[in-house]
């Protein structure tokens, strides 16, 4: 230490100011000790009077025995010495302020030095932290640069994509202008067309007019011709009453002539042929039953149900249902021959109702019953069917009655099907889903022949009975009727 060789020095100038008798003294301060050589007094008294000890203190001289006696060369060199003493005291005094600065001023060295070892230690941390975030921030930066690259290799797609949107709606733009001109004419075209409308509209109103006082004058005409037909029915029954004597005289005459041995039984055939329900009425006959009928162009006779009361009688009934006995879903060749009990539910046969209709003009009737006892008509001017070879194609027209606001019969031309012989529009084969023989079109809006359900029901079902138009799809039918009658009767 910096402070050990003043020390020494210091020692050694106090050892030649007090003599050649000196003492040791040590002090421990801290980390240093620090020796003191000091003096011993000469011829000291005893121990009993005179005790040295190493505080410092100053004894009192015995008192002189006369004031004006010269002091003894002992207490001149006691003076010297207690001199020496207090000069040596300051000089301590001074050196242990100057050891205590010194050592102070080291700590603070060391404190100094601790603290700057700490800060250069703080300086090289952050000098590498700074040297990492300085490649961090390099290689962020190098990021941004690609980022911004690729951002305005974007922005200059972008804005060729601006470009050609801006170019199509430039386009767009033409064409709506176009679109709105071609819709100004058309608005122009509009306004002529409704003022037209509205002129068309005025004259028809006019003709409705006309046609309106027309038909009051057709009906005051119809009046007239009421009240004349009315006088005529009058004279109608008079003579239907003549007629009808002189057909039970015929019948009697008839019945003359069968018994009768002396005329010819060719004569007896000829006059009993009858070719329909209609001459049978014409002949006097006026009650509903089953009659014999010789087909026009054959030799075959049947029998066949005549309804003589409905709508002036002479009906020739070909279809009859009214209990569901019969089974109506039948092949192509039990339809041909026909099939059933003219006397309840059957169907005449194809055949049969070709040779009847392709001989004259009939008018075919179709008559219907719900479960409510609801009873309506579909009647139709002209009917008749081709032949086997035509598939019985259906032709009927002129529809009236109040069996729907429409007709439910298939149009003209239809042909006929059957479970094993489809000759319908429609791929679906009707005649194996709605069941029995029908002229089925795409399936159309008719089948008398379909599965019997009795009573009403929600439930639609297709494979019923059906006609369309007067009930809709959930009619249940509890009795249907077709026949025939000539135009002419």
């Amino acid at each position: 230490m910096g402070s050990l060789p003043c020390l020494c020095y210091l020692a050694a100038a106090v050892a030649v100011a007090i003599g050649s008798e000196r003492r040791q003294h040590q002090v421990q301060h801290g980390p240093c000790r620090y020796t003191f050589i000091l003096p011993e007094v000469e011829q000291c008294r005893p121990a009993g009077d005179f005790q040295v000890t190493n505080s410092l203190q100053r004894d009192s001289p015995s008192a002189p025995e006369s004031p004006h006696a010269e002091p003894s060369w002992q207490e001149r060199k006691l003076e010297t010495l207690e001199s020496a003493t207090e000069n040596n005291t300051q000089w301590l005094q001074k050196l242990e302020s100057y050891i205590q600065e010194n050592v102070r001023s080291e700590m603070e060295r060391n404190v100094i030095h601790t603290q700057t070892a700490t800060m250069l230690e703080i300086g090289t941390n952050l000098l590498s932290q700074s040297a990492e975030n300085t490649c961090k921030l390099t290689d962020v930066e190098t990021q941004v640069l690609n980022q911004t690259s690729r951002l305005e290799i974007q922005l200059l797609e972008y804005s060729l994509s601006t470009n050609r949107l801006e170019k199509q709606l430039l386009e767009q733009t033409q064409e709506v202008s176009r679109l709105n001109d071609k819709n100004s004419y058309m608005e122009q075209r509009f306004a002529d067309m409704e003022a037209k409308h509205s002129r068309e509209l005025q004259a028809i109103q006019q003709e409705k007019q006309q046609l309106l006082e027309l038909l009051d004058r057709q009906n005051e005409l119809v009046s007239l011709l009421e009240g004349e037909l009315a006088s005529s029915t009058r004279n109608s029954t008079l003579i239907q009453r003549q007629q009808a004597s002189l057909t039970d005289t015929v019948q009697q005459l008839l019945a003359m002539v069968t018994h009768c041995n002396d005329i010819s039984t060719p004569v007896d055939k000829e006059m009993l042929k009858f070719r329909d329900c209609a001459e049978i009425f014409k002949s006097g006959v006026t009650e509903n039953g089953i009659y014999s009928i010789h087909l026009p162009n054959s030799t075959q006779k049947i029998k066949v149900f005549c309804d003589m009361k409905t709508k002036g009688g002479g009906w020739t009934v070909f279809q009859h249902r009214y209990d569901g006995s019969v089974d109506f879903n039948r092949d192509w060749n039990d339809y041909k021959l026909g099939f059933g009990d003219p006397s309840g539910e059957h169907w005449l046969g194809n055949d049969v109702i070709h040779l009847l209709t392709t001989t004259k003009d009939y008018t075919l009737q179709v008559h219907l019953k719900d479960a409510e006892e609801h009873q309506a008509y579909s009647q139709y001017d002209t009917f008749y069917i081709d032949g086997e070879d035509k598939k019985y194609s259906l032709h009927a027209r002129g529809f009236s009655g109040t069996a729907g606001r429409t007709s439910s019969l298939t149009h003209s031309g239809t042909q006929f099907s059957t479970k094993d012989q489809d000759n319908d529009q429609c791929s679906c084969k009707c005649a194996q889903m709605a069941t029995g023989g029908w002229w089925f079109e795409a399936c159309g809006p008719s089948n008398l022949n379909g599965i019997y359900y009795s009573g009403n029901s929600n439930v639609i079902r297709y494979n019923s009975i059906k006609w369309y138009y007067w009930k809709g799809p959930s009619w249940m039918a509890t009795m249907t009727t077709m026949m025939i009658r000539p135009v002419d009767f």
